[in-house]
């Protein structure tokens, strides 16, 4: 199964009222906001990754998903694979550096052990306290879809981390994001929907567009782009189809004047899918949106 199906699946089963049919990235329980994320080694993060930055990039992944509903995170559960000491001690003196910069306290979790030579799979809950809550599914025909920061960064960091030529900045973006907690607090109250760009702008802007019941119109030659990336990599169809951007993408009305530094990139219109543009040219779109887990 492919990731869809495999939540198409999990709809059939008994649902709490929370879960909101599956169809967020996060569950509602009272004034709480949970979430779950994980990383599996060789496959959101790389074997030669330092343990510090992946612990960090653990909480920023949860993390995100709280901004994307302008909660305040409470605490989290960490579900850890004891395996070599230096690399476990490493990842808790990154983890603690991470929960500080956030201000966020550990609740506790669970400690399993790790077979020789497996993978490490690293999973971690996030629990938050949220206002309003604006959904995935909220956006509107008419409505304008904006995004945070820059956008294609981190998939630059991940080529650098790879082996590739490339400025620190670029690599920092893919191995130590910063979730933008103050942003969605300053948002969800004026949004329609909102949600963080995990598996790529394309992909997530679509599944916000599918959720609404609408079609969205992006224009590349609006992505806010940064002057390290553009130098590194001129090519903003590659940068809308990068994951681990971890910025927000929301639908609001056109005339909104965002509570946080945002760019409108496209715009929200009755029909489906995405449709794509560079200033007034058509561009096909690529066979691949962004990252899927079983594609």
């Amino acid at each position: 199964m492919n990731e869809a199906e495999f939540l198409a699946r999990l709809r059939t089963l008994p649902l709490h009222p929370g879960a909101r049919l599956l169809a967020d990235d996060t569950a509602a329980l009272g004034r709480y906001t949970l979430t779950t994320d994980t990383l599996v080694e060789g496959v959101h993060f790389l074997t030669g990754d330092p343990p510090g930055d992946v612990a960090w990039k653990l909480l920023a992944t949860n993390l995100s998903d709280l901004a994307a509903k302008g909660a305040k995170p409470e605490g989290v559960l960490l579900n850890y694979p004891l395996s070599d000491a230096a690399w476990d001690a490493a990842f808790l003196d990154g983890l603690h550096r991470a929960l500080t910069r956030f201000s966020v306290t550990l609740l506790g979790g669970d400690t399993v052990s790790l077979a020789a030579g497996a993978a490490r799979v690293l999973s971690l809950t996030a629990i938050g306290v949220a206002g309003p809550a604006p959904p995935r599914s909220g956006a509107q025909a008419g409505d304008g879809l904006w995004v945070t920061g820059t956008i294609g960064d981190a998939g630059a960091g991940l080529a650098i981390a790879q082996g590739a030529r490339g400025p620190d900045a670029l690599l920092d973006r893919y191995r130590r994001p910063i979730p933008r907690l103050d942003e969605g607090r300053m948002l969800a109250p004026q949004v329609h929907a909102m949600m963080d760009v995990s598996d790529g702008l394309l992909i997530d802007a679509a599944r916000m567009a599918a959720a609404s019941g609408l079609g969205v119109t992006i224009d590349l030659a609006l992505l806010p782009i940064s002057a390290e990336l553009a130098a590194f990599r001129d090519d903003r169809l590659a940068a809308a189809t990068a994951g681990d951007d971890y910025e927000l993408l929301f639908a609001a009305i056109p005339a909104t004047s965002p509570h946080a530094q945002a760019t409108r990139i496209g715009s929200f219109a009755p029909g489906e899918g995405v449709t794509l543009r560079d200033g007034e040219t058509p561009v096909a779109l690529p066979a691949h949106l962004g990252f899927q887990h079983h594609a």
